[in-house]
């Protein structure tokens, strides 16, 4: 007889409605209180940023006067804050979800306690009149803890040698010049950029406007942030590690411009990346007992970006990614495949923001893998290998609804449908679900 989820879906949603009733927020974050502004002076919506504070990240999270609220202590070329500039962002969640299987086909639960979902340390500030830094640490994220992860990271020049060009160096995420995934109103993730592998990784970018087109041009090692392996010579193994583990790196760059109120972005890539596909500096699972070949493979991206406003209230943003994988596999097989998303965010008031968005990947050619052709990837006996690359099959649309409790605290609903049609081997139950839950920032 099947089981009944009932009791576990209420007992879900019970967690969830509690997690979304309201909290005091006694505190704003580091910029708010450096500046002595508001939150919505930077934000349409915590965390979405409005064109103010896009313009105040870009001039260096700096007012005109903000050597005012300096120590210098006696010396002019020194700038202190007067505090230390640091945040904090917590998210709680209650999640109810239709299917019940994880990874390796392990039990999971329908209703989930996702709290805390992320806990994070967050810090910037200008340090001269051109130089300013920036980053954030994970305390727990996605049920893990025990070690602390530091994602975003960088020091950047606004005016390198007096030539207009900003340089910004240290860890970020490649996808940042179209649509940052970390000021989002949804809990869902803009998923074809995790997909493509150009999320965070570690390099130099350089920017500069030249009228009205934005040119970025950036490389990184290509194999995202993860712990690299220790140096040695002659035998002797030195106390630093290497960050990159191969010559090629991936270069990258973006034209930005306006059509008519349109913002237009070109975006393209080539680099390698390990033998499988990167998501969040890190390489999926294969499975099984077997591994994959440990060559690289040949990857080369191009995007288009488009993002508008109507009216004062409504935001709108598209994003499609070609792929091309290389020698992906094995030498001489290529393979090819497309996602793209596509959202719009309505802010009407200061206390309610309502978010719209769509996922869709299309496997290209590996629809058409068979295990049976590589069979040093599978321990499996089914033929179609698409089983394994499911997340390259991708159709989903989420609704958001935010409700501002306070401007730093908000409560999240969010339901998401899963449009793809299952069959019983690479998608056997759709991944609908339900979250309520609250995200906060002090």
């Amino acid at each position: 007889m099947a089981r009944s989820h009932a009791p576990r879906m209420v007992l879900g949603l019970l967690l969830a409605l509690a997690l979304w009733l309201p909290q005091a927020a006694q505190a704003i974050p580091a910029f708010a209180r450096q500046t002595q502004m508001s939150c919505t002076t930077c934000h349409a919506a915590v965390p979405k940023l409005n064109s103010f504070g896009e313009d105040f990240a870009a001039n260096g999270y700096r007012l005109p006067d903000w050597k005012a609220k300096r120590e210098s202590y006696g010396d002019d070329r020194l700038n202190l804050p007067d505090s230390v500039p640091l945040a904090v962002r917590i998210q709680g969640f209650g999640q109810l979800r239709s299917a019940d299987r994880a990874n390796n086909n392990d039990e999971a639960a329908n209703a989930d306690f996702q709290s805390p979902y992320f806990i994070k340390l967050l810090g910037g500030a200008p340090l001269t009149d051109h130089i300013n830094t920036y980053f954030y640490g994970i305390f727990a994220e996605k049920s893990e803890n025990g070690r602390v992860l530091i994602e975003d990271a960088w020091i950047r020049h606004d005016d390198v040698f007096g030539t207009g060009v900003e340089a910004m160096l240290g860890q970020f995420q490649v996808s940042d010049l179209m649509f940052p995934r970390e000021v989002r109103l949804s809990f869902q993730d803009y998923i074809p950029y995790r997909m493509a592998g150009i999320t965070y990784d570690r390099g130099l970018l350089l920017e500069r406007g030249f009228g009205p087109v934005d040119v970025a041009l950036g490389v990184t090692n290509g194999n995202g942030i993860e712990e690299g392996p220790s140096l040695t010579a002659s035998g002797f193994e030195r106390p630093d590690h290497t960050f990159d583990d191969n010559d090629r790196k991936s270069v990258f760059g973006r034209l930005g411009f306006d059509v008519s109120g349109v913002g237009v972005g070109l975006f393209g890539l080539t680099g390698e990346q390990p033998n499988g596909f990167q998501q969040e500096g890190g390489n999926i699972d294969t499975g099984g007992s077997s591994t994959i070949p440990d060559h690289k493979a040949e990857k080369k991206i191009a995007g288009v970006d488009l993002s508008g406003k109507v009216g004062g209230s409504v935001y709108w943003y598209a994003q499609g990614l070609y792929n091309q994988w290389n020698d992906f596999l094995a030498e001489g097989e290529d393979y090819s495949w497309w996602g793209a998303f596509a959202g719009v965010d309505w802010i009407p008031n200061e206390k309610w923001a309502f978010s719209l968005l769509y996922n869709y990947a299309d496997a290209g050619d590996f629809d058409e893998v068979r295990l049976t052709d590589f069979p040093a990837v599978s321990s499996s006996s089914d033929p179609f290998a698409n089983n394994r690359y499911d997340g390259l099959n991708l159709n989903t649309v989420t609704f958001t609804t935010s409700y501002y409790f306070g401007t730093n605290v908000r409560g999240v609903m969010e339901a998401n449908g899963d449009l793809r049609a299952t069959n019983n081997f690479a998608h056997r139950e759709a991944e609908h679900y339900l979250l309520l839950g609250l995200d906060a920032a002090f």
